[in-house]
C-alpha cells in the first residue's frame, strides 16, 4: 500500500504526496501502540498511524505556557504523560481557568482547519511529554479520517458548552461584582452624609441651647415670641423656593446688609444659612421686634435652630435614599420572592437602572436616561431575576456602545393582545449590517480581546426565547440602535 491511505469509510485511496504534502513512513511500533491506546486514535489503521506519526513528533514540554490565546494556531497537541495542563481564557485583566487535567490523550491547539489563532491558553504545571502535529497537516488528516473528525466534533460541542457555562457564570459574577461595587458606592454617599449631619446636629443643638439660656437671662420677655418663631422654622424651610445662583447672591447681600445695619457682627456667617432656609427680611424684623437689645444672641440662636432643622432633613433624605437603594437591590435580585411570579415590568426596569447608579441618570450626567413607558401594561408572569439579567446586559451594552456619553432610552409598549414590548435604545454608532445577524451567537463579540467573551447577548437570547418563549432582535442605524424584547404576558411556569 505504497503512497496511499486506506480509509475506514471505504473511500478511494488518496495519494499522500499530493494530498498531505509528506509521504508516510513506518513509525516506531511503540509510538503507534501509544497513540492507538488513546481514544482519539483508537480506530486508526496502521497506515493511518504511519501517516500521523510521519508528520508529527514527540516533544518534551517544560513548566510554563504551551500555547497562548490569540497567537497563530500552528500545532495540534496531544498529552502523552506528565503533569497537569491548565486551559484558560482571557477575561478582562485576568485568566479564567476552564479546565485542568493530567489525563492521557487530552488534546488542544489547532483542532480544526478553521482555527487560525488559539482560542484558549494552555500551560503545563510540570514536565510533560506531548505528541505534536503541524496544523495544516492535521486539518487535512481529519478531513480524510472520519473517526478522528467525528470524535473531535463531539468533544468540540461538549467543550464549547462547558466553556459557555463557565464563562457565563463568570460574566454573571463580574456583573454582580460591578453592580455590588456601584451599590456600595451609592450606599456610602448617603450614609456618609447622615454621619456628617449627625455630628453637625449635635453641635448645633448644643449651641442653640446655650444661646437660648442667654436669652432667658437677657430677654426673658422675648422667649414666648422666639419659641413661636421656632415652631414655624420647619414649615418655612420645607416650603423654601429654590433660587438661581444670581438670586441667592442678591438675597444674601440684602440679608447681610440688614444684619450689619442692626449691629450683628460677622453678618456674612448668617446670611447664606438664612437664604437656604427661606428666611427673609420680614422674619428678621419679627425677631428684632421680639428681642430688641438682645438681637445678636437671638440671631445666633435662630441660625443654630435652622441648622438643626436642615441637618434633620438631611438625615431623613439620606436614610430615605438608603432605604430606596436597599429596596431596589432586593427587587433586582428577587431575594424576597419566588423565581416565577407576576410582576410589573417597570419595577424590574426601575430596579435595574438603579443598580447602574451614577453611570446613568435622568439629568446632568454624561448619559441621559429617557423613560418612555406605558404604565397601562398588565403584569408579566415571568422569571424576574432572569429578566433583570437581560435588562442589565442590554443597558450595559448600550452604555459601552455610547462610550459613556449619549442618550439611553427605555421604552415599553403593548405588542398585540398577548405580549409586551421592551426597547433599550442608544444613540451610539450602531451595529454594522454585516454583524447584526451574528451578535446573538455565543462567543461573538465586538469588544477587544479580554473585555468579554461574547456571551451577554447569547444569555439574553436564551432567557427570552428558550425560557420565556419570547423573541429578541436588534434594529440599528447610526445614532439609533434598538434592542427589542417581546415577552408573552404569561411565560411557561416551572415544571
Amino acid at each position: 500500500m505504497d503512497d496511499a491511505l486506506s480509509l475506514t469509510t471505504g473511500q478511494p485511496k488518496i495519494g499522500w504526496k499530493e494530498e498531505l504534502g509528506a509521504p508516510p513512513r513506518h513509525a516506531p511500533q511503540s509510538l503507534k501502540d501509544e497513540l492507538r491506546a488513546l481514544l482519539l486514535f483508537k480506530f486508526l489503521t496502521d497506515d493511518q498511524l504511519d501517516a500521523l506519526c510521519g508528520n508529527g513528533r514527540c516533544m518534551s514540554a517544560a513548566v510554563g505556557a504551551i500555547c497562548r490565546e490569540g497567537d497563530p494556531a500552528q500545532f495540534f497537541h496531544v498529552l502523552l504523560d506528565g503533569g497537569d495542563v491548565v486551559v484558560s481564557k482571557r477575561w478582562g485583566n485576568r485568566d479564567v481557568e476552564l479546565h485542568r487535567t493530567s489525563e492521557r490523550g487530552t488534546y488542544f491547539g489547532a483542532i480544526s482547519g478553521a482555527t487560525h489563532v488559539y482560542d484558549v491558553s494552555v500551560r503545563a504545571t510540570g514536565p510533560s511529554r506531548m505528541f505534536v502535529v503541524e496544523a495544516g497537516f492535521f486539518a487535512r488528516f481529519t478531513q480524510m479520517v472520519w473517526p478522528v473528525a467525528v470524535h473531535l466534533l463531539e468533544r468540540s460541542v461538549t467543550s464549547d458548552l462547558r466553556q459557555r457555562q463557565l464563562l457565563g457564570l463568570q460574566e454573571k459574577h463580574d456583573a454582580l461584582a460591578t453592580i455590588t461595587a456601584g451599590l456600595t458606592h451609592q450606599l456610602n454617599n448617603p450614609a456618609a452624609a447622615a454621619v456628617r449631619a449627625v455630628a453637625d446636629l449635635r453641635d448645633s443643638m448644643a449651641e442653640s441651647h446655650r444661646h437660648l439660656a442667654e436669652l432667658a437671662i437677657t430677654a426673658p420677655h422675648a422667649l414666648s415670641g422666639l419659641l413661636a418663631i421656632q415652631d414655624g422654622i420647619a414649615e418655612l424651610s420645607a416650603g423654601a423656593t429654590t433660587l438661581s445662583p444670581l438670586q441667592s447672591a442678591d438675597r444674601e447681600e440684602t440679608l447681610d446688609h440688614w444684619l450689619a445695619n442692626h449691629g450683628v457682627a460677622e453678618s456674612w456667617r448668617y446670611a447664606s444659612t438664612f437664604v437656604e432656609a427661606g428666611v427673609d427680611e420680614s422674619w428678621l424684623d419679627r425677631i428684632a421686634a421680639a428681642t430688641q437689645s438682645s438681637l445678636p444672641s437671638a440671631i445666633c440662636w435662630l441660625k443654630h435652630i435652622i441648622d438643626v432643622e436642615m441637618r434633620t432633613r438631611e438625615i431623613a433624605e439620606a436614610t430615605s435614599r438608603v432605604s430606596t437603594l436597599v429596596n431596589g437591590a432586593t427587587t433586582y435580585s428577587q431575594m424576597d420572592r419566588g423565581p416565577y411570579q407576576c410582576i410589573d415590568v417597570h419595577d424590574m426596569l426601575r430596579s435595574t437602572v438603579l443598580m447602574f447608579g451614577d453611570r446613568i441618570a435622568t439629568v446632568g450626567k454624561r448619559i441621559t436616561l429617557v423613560k418612555d413607558l406605558d404604565h397601562s401594561l398588565p403584569q408579566l408572569c415571568c422569571y424576574p431575576a432572569d429578566l433583570n439579567q437581560v435588562w442589565t446586559n442590554l443597558i450595559d451594552n448600550a452604555v459601552y456602545a455610547m462610550n459613556g456619553r449619549g442618550t439611553l432610552t427605555v421604552r415599553t409598549r403593548r405588542e398585540g393582545d398577548s405580549m409586551i414590548r421592551v426597547e433599550v435604545c442608544d444613540d451610539g454608532p450602531g451595529v454594522p449590517d454585516d454583524i447584526a445577524t451574528r451578535i446573538f451567537d455565543p462567543f461573538f463579540t465586538t469588544k477587544p480581546v479580554g473585555e468579554g467573551p461574547g456571551l451577554g447577548l447569547d444569555l439574553a437570547r436564551r432567557i427570552v426565547v428558550d425560557r420565556h418563549r419570547g423573541n429578541i432582535c436588534v434594529q440599528s442605524t447610526p445614532g439609533d440602535t434598538r434592542f427589542i424584547v417581546c415577552l408573552p404576558l404569561e411565560a411557561p411556569g416551572p415544571g
